[in-house]
């Protein structure tokens, strides 16, 4: 049996939390996780019945906010340095009309970057998030896949049963998925 990857952990723990649609902004360093989101629901280049490209951070919010009006959890997958333009719609539509998502984010920046540029937003979104009042979880090398899969599913419970948005930051750095 193939040892499970995180980018597969990421996607099982989505959809184990319920979710009902995901959106994504494309990129290389999220690509491993929306291949196995993609083909776990039966789609192929990027789209699937429930799984969609969208343009920008901000759009993600918004649609796959507007899923909880259908009474289910949509979850986003994006890139840490996107927060830049996805905070005005976390805190003004999402947190402050109480609709759960879940938000999974790459994170940039630390160990082993070499985008020397990407350090000044990445470094200070966990506690920018915070500070804004979303709930953050983050993960790392220290704990193995089945505990990513695991804080995943937990986060979108989480974000359900608070009737909030909860930011999942992962780092793939030193994994089994060096760019994601």
């Amino acid at each position: 049996m193939t040892p499970m990857t995180y980018a597969k952990a990421v996607a099982d723990g989505i959809w184990s939390a319920g979710t009902a649609r995901v959106g994504y902004i494309p990129s290389v360093t999220v690509a491993p996780i929306i291949n196995s989101l993609v083909a776990s629901d039966d789609g192929a280049n990027g789209v699937s019945p429930r799984v969609t490209p969208l343009s920008r951070e901000e759009e993600a919010i918004g649609v796959m906010g507007a899923v909880a009006f259908t009474g289910e959890l949509g979850a986003v997958v994006m890139q840490d340095n996107g927060f830049g333009n996805a905070l005005t719609a976390l805190t003004t539509f999402t947190l402050a009309y109480h609709l759960p998502l879940l938000v999974f984010a790459n994170t940039r920046g630390g160990l082993g970057e070499y985008n020397s540029m990407i350090h000044s937003i990445s470094q200070p979104v966990p506690a920018i998030l915070r500070a804004a009042g979303l709930p953050v979880i983050e993960l790392d090398r220290r704990s193995g896949p089945e505990d990513w899969q695991d804080a995943v599913q937990e986060a979108g419970v989480h974000s359900v049963m608070t009737y909030r948005p909860v930011v999942v930051l992962g780092s793939f750095w030193n994994t089994d998925g060096k760019v994601a």
